[in-house]
Parts: structure tokens; sequence; C-alpha cells
């Protein structure tokens, strides 16, 4: 290691897991951990950025500037600045699959198509946050119905055959919906299959408001189910490609912006990122109005055209 070398850091809170990325002055990912401990755990943010110094054999001196995202964001002691997931997810994205022009990103709250233009920047974005429907805690609720775990469920579903009707894609009422279809005599691969079918048919709404292009790729940790890569897809008709780290992509966009500010030496704004604020005020203050107002069929999304600049969303509504 350099003796002036100089190293930043990208930290991605989501709503299950944290991740932290250390990324070095030219731009290279050198370490970079994930850990899951539940809802919006600094105990984990904590465990990550640790990891990920460790992985890349930094210590903290080393590292110059911290740029946050992800759902709490606003939670990740020593941010520097943050920057919303479309943003990082993006800038991720486009590195670690350089000519990407569509991102899938499937969270555990929230789920987006991000189109990216030549440059790597974001153009259009379409975002579902006011429903758990197609998220990482669907799945969840789909893996504990059918008693098997998570990581497994994926490869049920490829296994699943008939396309049962799904006529509800509340998260809250799903569980008891695959209870009913088990009870009926449908198998686990069947009723697995059939879910991860709808969840693309929402995905696939969410991609025509920003449009289909290729090459595409995911994402956050359900893109690590091969089904939901499967009937993704298959419902764009276009192949999805697997990043080596898809999780991780958010933490080292966010470092990979950490390191563009410390190169300028920018001076960080005074204004907070208001959009991320009124997002998680909304989360907390009407999560239960969602799922009363929610018809199955709606994906509550904004689709914005923002131009060749990284955004940070400072006003309006992401």
């Amino acid at each position: 290691m350099a003796a002036g070398e100089w190293f930043v850091m990208g930290v991605d809170l989501g709503s299950t897991t944290a991740k932290a990325a250390v990324v070095d002055q030219d731009g290279v990912l050198r370490g970079a951990d994930v850990v899951q401990m539940g809802a919006v755990s600094p105990v984990a943010v904590a465990r990550a950025i640790e990891g990920a110094r460790n992985a890349a054999g930094v210590t903290g001196d080393r590292i110059r500037r911290t740029v946050s995202t992800g759902y709490g964001r606003r939670l990740v002691p020593g941010a520097d600045r943050s920057f919303t997931e479309i943003t990082c997810h993006a800038r991720g994205a486009a590195v670690l699959r350089p000519g990407v022009r569509l991102v899938i990103d499937i969270g555990g709250q929230d789920s987006k198509a991000i189109l990216v233009d030549d440059a790597g920047l974001v153009d259009r974005f379409a975002m579902n946050d006011r429903c758990a429907s197609g998220t990482g805690r669907f799945f969840d609720v789909l893996a504990r119905a059918l008693e098997v775990d998570i990581d497994a469920v994926g490869e049920l579903a490829l296994s699943g055959s008939d396309d049962l009707e799904i006529s509800s894609m509340c998260a809250t009422f799903a569980e008891t919906e695959v209870i009913s279809l088990l009870a009926q005599g449908c198998s686990k691969a069947d009723v697995a299959a059939s879910v991860h079918r709808a969840v693309a048919a929402r995905t696939l709404g969410l991609v025509a408001q920003v449009g289909r292009a290729a090459p595409v790729v995911m994402t956050g940790g359900v893109a690590k189910n091969p089904a939901a890569r499967h009937f993704v897809s298959r419902a764009l008709d276009r192949p999805i490609e697997l990043l080596a780290q898809p999780q991780i992509a958010g933490a080292y966009g966010a470092g990979l912006l950490a390191r563009d500010e410390y190169r300028t030496r920018a001076a960080a704004p005074a204004d907070r990122d208001a959009v991320a604020d009124e997002q998680v005020a909304a989360r907390a203050s009407t999560g239960g109005r969602h799922c009363l107002d929610c018809d199955g069929g709606r994906d509550q999304a904004v689709t914005r055209a923002v131009g060749a600049v990284p955004i940070e969303l400072s006003r309006g509504r992401s």
C-alpha cells in the first residue's frame, strides 16, 4: 500500500441488510461486506463497515470520505453526504457492468427500474415504495408460508410447472393465499413458480414506465434468486445479467461518488435529500393505508426524466 494512497467508503443501509464498500483513489473496489441483522440495524452498519475495512486491509484513518445511501442512510454514523439508492445503484451497476442500460433493483421494502444513459448516469426511473409486492419482504413471506428456507425458494420455483392464479399480490395477505393453495393440493413448487411469475409481471409494469433497454442487470439481494431472474427475464424478453456481487452495487456506487467528491474537493451542500425524508415519513405514517388502498394491480410508482447528471432528488418525490 503506497504511502500517499487514500480511500473512501460507501455505505448502503437497507431495510434488512447493511452493505459497505471501500474504494481506492482509482475507483477500484478494494473490500466489501454484507451484514443482515434485521430492520435498519446500527449494529449491522458497524459490522459491515468493519468488515469492509478488514477486507480491504484499510484502517479508519485512511478513509477520506464516506457517502451513505439506502433506506436508513441518515442513520449511518460519520457519513459526509447521502445520495438516493437510485443514483448509487445506477453508478455502481454501470461500473460493475460497463454499458448497462437498465438496472432493476429489488430491495427489502421497494423495487425500482432505472434507465441508464450512455455515460452511466440516471436517465429515468420508476419506483414502487408503497407496496411490498415484488420486494424482498414479499419473498420472505412466501418462503415462510411454504416452510422452506429463503435461499431455497428460487430453486423450488424453477421446478414448478402449473401456472396458478394468484389473485392477491399484497404481502399482507399473500401468506394466507399461499396456505389456501397448498390446502387445495397445489404443490409447493407450482405455488412458488406462480408467485414468481406474478412478481415478474409487476416488475414489467415498472420497466414499462421507463422503457425497455439492454443490457439489463438486477441489483439487491433478490438478484441472487435464480427464479426471480428467470421470470423477470422472460417477462422482459431480454436476458438478465448477474453481477458478481449484486448486493453491494449501491454501496459501491456510493463509494464511487465519495471518490469523485474527494478528488474534486467538492464541499457537501447544506441542504438534505428531502425526498428520502418524505419517503421514510410516508412509510412510517401511512403504511396501513397503503394496504387498504391497494387494488392488487397498480404499482405506486413515479417516473422522472432527470438529464445526464447524478441526482440527489432534493426536490419533489422520487
